[in-house]
């Protein structure tokens, strides 16, 4: 006697998924008194990797209007670049500050 094999089938369940784009937030650099032009520029060309003439638009606009928006990460790399903006900043003694806001 032989065997005859049965193929085995397998059912495939399709499910459909929506994955959420994560949540972006602004990074923001606020005006102070002290901490001066150039080392605002320094800060957005070197942690926000801007080029000079981005840099000293936002610059101009963080000194005219009180805050301008350095740029729009997920939360992690924002939280990351507040936290290098602040180190920095202090360790040269200038108290520029930024926030993160929910774009």
């Amino acid at each position: 006697m032989t065997r005859t094999s049965t193929p085995k089938t397998k059912n495939v369940v399709q499910t459909t998924s929506q994955v959420e784009e994560p949540k972006r937030y602004k990074v923001i650099l606020l005006n102070d008194d002290y901490t001066t032009m150039d080392f605002v520029v320094y800060i957005l060309e070197k942690i926000f990797l801007k080029r000079r003439a981005e840099a000293v638009g936002i610059m101009l606009k963080v000194h005219r209007q009180g805050a301008g928006i350095a740029g729009i990460y997920v939360q992690e790399i924002a939280e990351a670049k507040c936290a290098l903006v602040h180190e920095i900043a202090g360790a040269h003694g200038y108290p520029l500050h930024c926030i993160m806001e929910v774009e």
